[in-house]
Protein backbone atom coordinates (compact mmCIF):
# COMPACT_ATOMS: atom_id res chain seq x y z
CA UNK A 1 0.00 0.00 0.00
CA UNK A 2 1.45 3.53 -0.80
CA UNK A 3 2.29 4.98 2.14
CA UNK A 4 0.49 8.23 1.30
CA UNK A 5 -2.84 6.74 1.17
CA UNK A 6 -2.40 5.29 4.79
CA UNK A 7 -3.88 8.06 6.51
CA UNK A 8 -6.67 8.37 4.03
CA UNK A 9 -7.39 4.89 4.12
CA UNK A 10 -7.73 4.80 8.12
CA UNK A 11 -9.88 8.03 7.94
CA UNK A 12 -12.10 6.10 5.24
CA UNK A 13 -11.98 2.79 7.73
CA UNK A 14 -12.60 4.72 10.79
CA UNK A 15 -15.39 7.31 8.91
CA UNK A 16 -17.57 4.20 7.90
CA UNK A 17 -16.99 2.49 11.04
CA UNK A 18 -18.64 5.07 12.78
CA UNK A 19 -21.68 5.12 10.14
CA UNK A 20 -22.34 1.28 10.85
CA UNK A 21 -24.48 1.99 14.01
CA UNK A 22 -26.62 3.83 12.06
CA UNK A 23 -26.26 3.11 8.21
CA UNK A 24 -29.10 1.12 7.57
CA UNK A 25 -31.22 3.90 9.07
CA UNK A 26 -30.10 6.15 6.10
CA UNK A 27 -32.11 6.51 2.40
CA UNK A 28 -29.86 4.75 0.06
CA UNK A 29 -28.32 2.36 1.81
CA UNK A 30 -30.97 -0.06 3.89
CA UNK A 31 -32.83 -2.00 0.37
CA UNK A 32 -36.44 -1.89 1.24
CA UNK A 33 -38.11 -5.54 0.42
CA UNK A 34 -40.32 -5.55 -2.65
CA UNK A 35 -40.04 -3.50 -5.98
CA UNK A 36 -36.75 -1.49 -4.27
CA UNK A 37 -35.31 -4.79 -3.70
CA UNK A 38 -36.36 -6.53 -6.77
CA UNK A 39 -35.27 -3.59 -8.61
CA UNK A 40 -31.33 -4.08 -7.37
CA UNK A 41 -31.69 -7.87 -7.97
CA UNK A 42 -32.48 -7.83 -11.50
CA UNK A 43 -29.36 -6.48 -13.25
CA UNK A 44 -27.28 -8.70 -10.69
CA UNK A 45 -29.89 -11.84 -11.95
CA UNK A 46 -29.37 -10.66 -15.34
CA UNK A 47 -25.57 -10.24 -15.24
CA UNK A 48 -24.41 -13.88 -13.89
CA UNK A 49 -27.42 -16.01 -14.42
CA UNK A 50 -29.31 -18.41 -12.12
CA UNK A 51 -26.86 -21.07 -12.09
CA UNK A 52 -25.71 -20.90 -8.71
CA UNK A 53 -21.70 -18.71 -8.99
CA UNK A 54 -18.94 -18.26 -6.44
CA UNK A 55 -20.05 -13.63 -5.87
CA UNK A 56 -17.50 -12.03 -4.08
CA UNK A 57 -18.79 -8.75 -2.49
CA UNK A 58 -16.95 -6.02 -1.99
CA UNK A 59 -17.03 -3.32 0.72
CA UNK A 60 -20.43 -5.30 2.19
CA UNK A 61 -21.32 -2.74 4.79
CA UNK A 62 -23.87 -4.28 6.75
CA UNK A 63 -24.61 -6.82 4.54
CA UNK A 64 -27.72 -5.17 2.49
CA UNK A 65 -26.54 -6.37 -1.35
CA UNK A 66 -25.24 -9.35 0.38
CA UNK A 67 -28.24 -10.51 1.21
CA UNK A 68 -29.86 -9.79 -2.37
CA UNK A 69 -27.21 -12.10 -4.36
CA UNK A 70 -27.31 -14.96 -1.71
CA UNK A 71 -31.36 -14.66 -2.15
CA UNK A 72 -30.42 -15.74 -6.12
CA UNK A 73 -29.03 -19.04 -4.59
CA UNK A 74 -25.04 -18.02 -4.72
CA UNK A 75 -22.33 -19.03 -2.73
CA UNK A 76 -20.83 -15.73 -1.55
CA UNK A 77 -18.09 -14.09 -0.04
CA UNK A 78 -18.54 -10.84 1.52
CA UNK A 79 -15.66 -8.31 2.43
CA UNK A 80 -15.46 -5.49 4.22
CA UNK A 81 -12.39 -3.56 5.85
CA UNK A 82 -14.68 -2.19 8.61
CA UNK A 83 -14.96 -4.44 11.43
CA UNK A 84 -17.88 -2.44 12.71
CA UNK A 85 -19.45 -2.79 9.28
CA UNK A 86 -18.93 -6.14 9.42
CA UNK A 87 -20.30 -7.09 12.63
CA UNK A 88 -23.96 -5.69 11.96
CA UNK A 89 -23.45 -8.00 8.68
CA UNK A 90 -22.89 -10.79 10.40
CA UNK A 91 -25.40 -10.33 12.65
CA UNK A 92 -28.33 -9.82 10.12
CA UNK A 93 -27.22 -12.72 8.43
CA UNK A 94 -26.34 -15.43 11.14
CA UNK A 95 -26.35 -18.54 10.64
CA UNK A 96 -27.02 -18.44 6.72
CA UNK A 97 -24.92 -21.57 4.49
CA UNK A 98 -23.35 -20.45 1.40
CA UNK A 99 -21.86 -17.49 3.12
CA UNK A 100 -18.63 -15.95 4.65
CA UNK A 101 -17.47 -12.93 5.61
CA UNK A 102 -14.13 -11.47 5.98
CA UNK A 103 -12.31 -8.60 6.67
CA UNK A 104 -10.22 -6.90 3.93
CA UNK A 105 -9.46 -3.99 1.89
CA UNK A 106 -11.08 -4.40 -1.07
CA UNK A 107 -8.17 -2.82 -2.90
CA UNK A 108 -5.87 -5.64 -1.65
CA UNK A 109 -8.31 -8.50 -1.22
CA UNK A 110 -5.47 -11.49 -0.56
CA UNK A 111 -8.43 -13.84 -2.42
CA UNK A 112 -6.73 -16.65 -4.78
CA UNK A 113 -6.43 -15.72 -8.00
CA UNK A 114 -9.40 -16.81 -10.61
CA UNK A 115 -11.55 -18.22 -7.68
CA UNK A 116 -14.61 -16.40 -8.37
CA UNK A 117 -17.10 -16.03 -10.98
CA UNK A 118 -18.14 -12.65 -10.20
CA UNK A 119 -17.58 -9.56 -7.98
CA UNK A 120 -20.35 -6.89 -7.08
CA UNK A 121 -20.06 -3.79 -5.36
CA UNK A 122 -22.15 -0.67 -4.49
CA UNK A 123 -20.86 2.58 -3.63
CA UNK A 124 -17.09 1.42 -3.73
CA UNK A 125 -15.41 2.85 -6.81
CA UNK A 126 -15.66 6.27 -5.88
CA UNK A 127 -13.63 5.94 -2.92
CA UNK A 128 -10.88 3.99 -4.02
CA UNK A 129 -7.36 5.53 -3.69
CA UNK A 130 -5.60 3.96 -6.19
CA UNK A 131 -8.39 2.60 -8.80
CA UNK A 132 -5.64 1.59 -11.61
CA UNK A 133 -4.13 -0.66 -9.50
CA UNK A 134 -7.09 -1.97 -8.04
CA UNK A 135 -9.06 -3.18 -11.19
CA UNK A 136 -6.08 -5.43 -12.46
CA UNK A 137 -6.35 -7.14 -8.75
CA UNK A 138 -9.76 -7.23 -9.15
CA UNK A 139 -9.49 -8.86 -12.89
CA UNK A 140 -7.15 -11.18 -11.14
CA UNK A 141 -9.64 -12.60 -8.66
CA UNK A 142 -12.16 -13.67 -11.53
CA UNK A 143 -11.95 -16.93 -13.29
CA UNK A 144 -11.90 -16.49 -17.07
CA UNK A 145 -15.44 -15.43 -18.41
CA UNK A 146 -16.02 -13.83 -14.97
CA UNK A 147 -18.30 -10.65 -14.36
CA UNK A 148 -17.58 -7.92 -12.61
CA UNK A 149 -20.67 -5.09 -11.77
CA UNK A 150 -21.14 -1.93 -9.59
CA UNK A 151 -23.43 0.23 -8.79
CA UNK A 152 -22.29 3.97 -8.50
CA UNK A 153 -22.25 7.51 -9.62
CA UNK A 154 -20.97 10.98 -9.11
CA UNK A 155 -21.68 12.19 -5.59
CA UNK A 156 -19.81 15.53 -6.24
CA UNK A 157 -21.96 17.27 -8.73
CA UNK A 158 -25.26 17.27 -9.06
CA UNK A 159 -27.59 16.89 -12.31
CA UNK A 160 -29.21 20.50 -13.38
CA UNK A 161 -32.37 19.24 -11.79
CA UNK A 162 -30.23 17.84 -9.14
CA UNK A 163 -29.25 21.29 -7.82
CA UNK A 164 -33.35 22.23 -7.43
CA UNK A 165 -33.77 19.05 -5.51
CA UNK A 166 -31.36 19.99 -3.15
CA UNK A 167 -32.54 23.63 -2.67
CA UNK A 168 -36.16 22.01 -1.63
CA UNK A 169 -34.43 19.34 0.52
CA UNK A 170 -32.62 22.27 1.98
CA UNK A 171 -35.88 23.88 2.39
CA UNK A 172 -37.42 20.88 4.44
CA UNK A 173 -34.60 20.83 6.29
CA UNK A 174 -35.14 23.82 7.48
CA UNK A 175 -39.15 23.47 8.30
CA UNK A 176 -39.05 19.87 9.85
CA UNK A 177 -35.36 19.79 11.10
CA UNK A 178 -32.22 17.96 9.29
CA UNK A 179 -32.21 14.25 8.74
CA UNK A 180 -29.82 12.87 11.77
CA UNK A 181 -29.11 9.43 9.85
CA UNK A 182 -28.14 11.34 6.11
CA UNK A 183 -24.83 11.84 5.06
CA UNK A 184 -24.95 15.08 6.44
CA UNK A 185 -24.81 13.86 9.59
CA UNK A 186 -20.52 13.28 9.29
CA UNK A 187 -20.87 16.09 6.05
CA UNK A 188 -17.58 17.88 6.87
CA UNK A 189 -15.46 14.57 7.48
CA UNK A 190 -17.04 13.37 4.32
CA UNK A 191 -15.95 16.06 2.03
CA UNK A 192 -12.66 15.80 3.40
CA UNK A 193 -12.05 12.41 2.81
CA UNK A 194 -13.58 13.10 -0.74
CA UNK A 195 -10.82 15.83 -1.77
CA UNK A 196 -7.98 13.48 -1.00
CA UNK A 197 -9.66 10.90 -3.46
CA UNK A 198 -9.11 10.09 -7.22
CA UNK A 199 -12.48 10.54 -7.97
CA UNK A 200 -13.49 12.76 -5.13
CA UNK A 201 -14.42 15.58 -7.51
CA UNK A 202 -16.75 13.53 -9.56
CA UNK A 203 -16.67 9.80 -10.94
CA UNK A 204 -18.11 9.58 -14.41
CA UNK A 205 -18.88 6.51 -16.76
CA UNK A 206 -15.80 8.01 -19.33
CA UNK A 207 -13.07 8.11 -16.54
CA UNK A 208 -13.21 3.88 -15.77
CA UNK A 209 -13.20 2.80 -19.39
CA UNK A 210 -9.33 3.23 -20.05
CA UNK A 211 -8.81 2.14 -16.63
CA UNK A 212 -10.95 -1.09 -17.09
CA UNK A 213 -9.77 -1.84 -20.66
CA UNK A 214 -5.95 -1.16 -19.51
CA UNK A 215 -6.85 -3.76 -16.61
CA UNK A 216 -7.65 -6.67 -19.61
CA UNK A 217 -11.42 -6.36 -19.14
CA UNK A 218 -13.57 -6.30 -22.06
CA UNK A 219 -17.44 -6.14 -22.53
CA UNK A 220 -17.54 -2.21 -21.16
CA UNK A 221 -21.47 -1.68 -20.89
CA UNK A 222 -23.03 1.27 -18.93
CA UNK A 223 -26.94 0.01 -17.72
CA UNK A 224 -29.30 2.87 -16.08
CA UNK A 225 -30.08 3.19 -12.63
CA UNK A 226 -33.65 4.47 -13.53
CA UNK A 227 -35.46 1.01 -12.25
CA UNK A 228 -33.65 1.77 -9.03
CA UNK A 229 -34.45 5.44 -8.41
CA UNK A 230 -38.01 4.84 -9.55
CA UNK A 231 -38.79 1.56 -6.86
CA UNK A 232 -37.10 3.64 -4.15
CA UNK A 233 -39.19 6.24 -4.79
CA UNK A 234 -42.71 4.17 -4.02
CA UNK A 235 -41.79 4.18 -0.21
CA UNK A 236 -40.31 7.28 0.49
CA UNK A 237 -40.94 10.36 1.83
CA UNK A 238 -40.75 13.59 0.05
CA UNK A 239 -37.42 14.52 0.68
CA UNK A 240 -35.94 11.35 0.07
CA UNK A 241 -37.77 11.63 -3.13
CA UNK A 242 -36.22 14.55 -3.81
CA UNK A 243 -32.89 12.61 -3.06
CA UNK A 244 -33.42 10.04 -5.89
CA UNK A 245 -32.52 13.23 -8.39
CA UNK A 246 -29.68 14.64 -7.11
CA UNK A 247 -27.00 12.94 -8.53
CA UNK A 248 -26.00 10.87 -11.58
CA UNK A 249 -26.01 7.22 -10.90
CA UNK A 250 -25.43 4.23 -13.12
CA UNK A 251 -23.98 0.66 -13.40
CA UNK A 252 -21.68 -0.45 -15.48
CA UNK A 253 -20.67 -4.36 -16.11
CA UNK A 254 -17.81 -6.10 -17.80
CA UNK A 255 -15.99 -9.55 -17.80
CA UNK A 256 -12.55 -10.82 -18.24
CA UNK A 257 -11.84 -12.54 -21.10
Amino acid sequence: MDGGNFDLKEEIRDYWSKRSETFDLAFGHKISAGPEAEAWQKPIRELIGAEPKRVLELACGTGEVTRLIHDLGHDVTALDFSEAMLAVARAKHAGKPRLRFIMADAENTMEPDASYDAIICRHLVWTLTQPEQTFHEWFRLLRPGGRLLFFDGDWATPKPTGRIARLLIALIDRVVGEDRHYDGALGSRHAAIMKGLPFGGGLRPYMLMPLLTGAGFAEIKLHSHDPIAKAQRKKADLRNRLRTFVYRRFILTCQRP
